[in-house]
């Protein structure tokens, strides 16, 4: 099930886990991150959409 971007927000509150410190956890630039969950459009490609899967705000396309 994907999860909102405020979903994702709230977790990360809940949890007790920063922003930042999930994204050097998981090899992806804070900035990068903070940028998608501020901007409230989800990412199409690159970087920012590797980071939106890992997230669970968007599925995995698989190419053939």
């Amino acid at each position: 099930m994907l999860k909102s971007i405020k979903q994702v927000r709230d977790d990360f509150s809940q949890s007790g886990t920063s922003i930042a410190e999930w994204s050097r956890d998981n090899n992806f630039s804070p900035d990068l991150v903070y940028r998608i969950l501020k901007n409230n459009k989800i990412p199409q490609r690159g970087e920012s959409h590797k980071i939106a899967v890992k997230l669970g705000i968007k599925e995995q396309k698989f190419m053939k």
